[in-house]
């Protein structure tokens, strides 16, 4: 690998010759029909061009903008020089699974959505540049898979979601004995089970399994810890524990007809369609040929209706209470799932379900809105619009409100642990919850977020736990 400092002057004007592009996506008729990936990779000489863009700040806006304060502008250097080798290594350095949060991370709020040039045009494309040095990479085989020499310590991590992987990611790189804990007969949590595979193929979430195997990280799958194996166990085992149990139990659809037959949460609807495997149980959804309303406007519900539509429904619509501009979902999956043949209606709040004679679900009354002045979080609080009722038609509800954390059985030791009133772990500055030795991070402790923002809590937690040992370890008599 050569120097990774960038040995050439950089073009500060290239981005007023040099539109963005994005690559290109695959036909919305094509890809409706499969759950393969539905963008394309840029080829040398594109990437080449777009990295260019990059106008190397003195203060890069853009990694003020990344949770992970992702060492940008470098890459983007090398990779304008078709480095991509040195490129997808500093990547490396900041993040332990680029390749990954380059196609979820919804880049438009956070790093691009930072860039300076959206002062004057379009921001450098961050996220498209990010994917393509991590698969060439990948592709190269030039990913480290060395094992480090044991430290002695051995660590326990619950739950193998974007949290779990990163942690026992970084730990496994400090020598340390790793093993993780899943519920589930597929490692990969949210990975998996929640983010469909034309954002995010599972052969690349098993690329990445895969790779912590190489790096040492053993993986006991089928065990639910509090209530399979108890964490008085776990520390008898382990040194530390770790807690990425993630945050999947669904919001309540609280208004009537909600006991309906053909009301669903989302998740169990999204691992139903997209997980093949026989290690996955759960009732059938149909859709063929049914007409299925989304609630909610947030990125599981565009998961959601996009995956209505590869599944045979007739039409998917979304209901949201709030506007476009509102919405907290990707604008960028906005626009695919309009593309791929789904409807919004923005301002619309669901206010009760009416069902058949059978008990099934066969519309959904509704309010129209509209937005008052803002709230707490600064968006603008959605009002009635009195006499506004009117009905759509249904044959399936998914509700997609959000999720918050699944509580440990009452009599779990886990059950101990300190939350908030949302039932989100507490923790310190080191992510260590309120038991000494016990770390947690990701939507267990910050209630449904962002990947990305579950890779900064893991690798913080890895930090913390590393300290955590090596201070307990100093503070021994010696034998």
């Amino acid at each position: 690998m050569s120097d990774p400092t960038p040995t050439t002057t950089v073009d500060k004007y290239a981005w007023s010759a040099i539109a963005r592009a994005l690559p290109s996506k695959r036909a919305a008729g094509e890809r409706v029909g499969d759950f393969d990936e539905i963008y394309a990779s840029y080829d040398e000489a594109a990437v080449r061009a777009q990295a260019s863009r990059c106008i190397q700040c003195p203060h890069p806006l853009c990694m003020q903008g990344c949770p992970l304060s992702n060492r940008i502008p470098e890459w983007l250097a090398l990779a304008a020089q078709g480095q991509f080798l040195e490129a997808a290594a500093i990547s490396r350095s900041t993040s332990n699974m680029p390749e990954i949060c380059s196609r979820v991370c919804p880049q438009e709020k956070l790093c691009e959505g930072a860039c300076i040039l959206n002062a004057r045009t379009q921001p450098v494309a961050i996220g498209a540049v990010e994917r393509f040095i991590n698969d060439y990479a990948f592709a190269h085989h030039a990913v480290e898979i060395t094992q480090a020499p044991p430290n002695g310590f051995r660590v326990a991590i619950v739950g193998s979601g974007p949290g779990g992987i990163s942690c026992a990611d970084e730990l496994a790189q400090r020598g340390y004995d790793v093993t993780v804990f899943e519920s589930l007969l597929i490692p990969g949590g949210l990975l998996v089970n929640g983010i469909p595979g034309f954002k995010l193929e599972k052969d690349i979430v098993a690329r990445r399994i895969d790779l912590l195997a190489k790096r040492g990280v053993k993986f006991q799958l089928g065990v639910k810890v509090g209530w399979d194996v108890t964490c008085a166990h776990l520390r008898r085992e382990f040194d530390a524990v770790f807690l990425g149990v993630g945050a999947q139990r669904a919001k309540p659809l609280d208004v009537p007809g909600s006991e309906l037959t053909g009301v669903v949460d989302s998740i169990p609807f999204l691992i139903q369609k997209n997980v093949v495997s026989p290690l996955v149980d759960l009732p059938p959804v149909d859709v063929v040929g049914k007409r299925v309303a989304v609630l909610g406007g947030g990125d599981t519900a565009m998961d959601c209706l996009r995956t209505a539509l590869r599944s045979g429904a007739r039409e998917a619509v979304c209901l949201y209470r709030r506007d476009l501009a509102n919405m907290p979902g990707s604008k960028k999956e906005y626009a695919n799932a309009i593309e791929e043949g789904a409807t919004f209606e923005f301002l619309t709040n669901p206010i009760s379900l009416v069902g058949n004679a059978q008990g099934a679900v066969t519309e959904v009354r509704c309010v129209r809105m509209e937005l008052g002045a803002a709230d707490a979080s600064g968006r603008r609080k959605p009002r009635p619009v009195p006499g506004s009722e009117f009905t759509v038609p249904t044959d399936v509800v998914l509700v997609a409100y959000g999720f918050d954390p699944v509580p440990f059985p009452p009599g779990s030791d886990l059950a101990m642990l300190a939350t908030d009133e949302w039932g989100a772990l507490k923790v310190d500055a080191n992510q260590m919850t309120s038991e000494a030795g016990i770390f947690a991070g990701g939507d267990a402790s910050r209630g449904a977020s962002l990947v990305v923002h579950a890779v900064r809590d893991a690798r913080k937690a890895a930090e913390g736990i590393d300290r955590y040992l090596h201070v307990a370890k100093s503070t021994q008599p010696a034998s």
